[in-house]
């Protein structure tokens, strides 16, 4: 197995995580852009690899995402790559939405995992709030992270606030953000604030309170 892995920060960073995309955007999404180049100068390594259906598109095929289950196994292969990479140094897992949901399913099979960093967690189908996913998260077997928008509409504040999540799970919540963490004009805050403040949160967590 090859991963072309696209990589941010020092390349001998104490802590790599290794970051999966969304299903429908590409590892060098303005969102994926943002916060890994944000975790870099931070002085993490970061390591971003696509899934096969993505990479099936930039051929110009009209792949459509496979269900979360079927890429577990492509991540943990991925996550064997990574591991050679990071050359001795902690490695923590994660992805934007559909990413961070197979993280965090894979760290419910795998004991050697630091901890994962959920971006926009997908709660649940947007409009359909009683499709719950919140397995992956608690059976995940190491900490978790969720950096989540109040208003995102795969979770929302109000309602992950009255979710059963186990103690290994740390929500954070941006300033009106949506699924990308962007807040509307009106808001205090903005994408630049809010990507500066989840960058500081994951930098937190993978550097302090984050692995076991």
């Amino acid at each position: 197995m090859k991963a072309d892995f696209l990589t941010d920060g020092p390349a001998d960073a104490g802590v790599v995580l290794l970051l999966a995309h969304g299903a429908g955007a590409p590892m060098d999404s303005p969102f994926m852009d943002g916060i890994a180049s944000r975790l870099g100068a931070r002085g993490i390594r970061i390591l971003r690899f696509e899934f096969p259906y993505m990479l099936a598109r930039r051929a110009g095929q009209r792949k459509p995402p496979p269900r979360a289950d079927k890429l577990v196994r492509v991540y943990s292969g991925v996550l064997d790559l990574a591991r050679q990479e990071a050359d001795g140094a902690r490695v923590f897992i994660g992805g934007k939405s559909l990413g961070g949901r197979v993280a965090a399913m894979l760290a419910g099979e795998r004991d050697d995992i630091a901890g994962v960093v959920c971006l926009g967690y997908p709660f649940h189908p947007p409009g359909n709030p009683d499709a719950l996913r919140l397995d992956p998260l608690n059976q995940a077997k190491a900490p978790v992270l969720v950096c989540q928008g109040d208003r995102d509409p795969f979770g929302r504040h109000e309602e992950v606030m009255g979710y059963p999540l186990e103690p290994h799970i740390r929500v954070e919540w941006f300033d009106d953000g949506d699924h990308d963490l962007k807040p509307r004009g009106r808001a205090a805050a903005t994408w630049t604030s809010n990507l500066d403040a989840a960058a500081d949160t994951a930098k937190a967590f993978l550097l302090g309170d984050g692995g076991a």
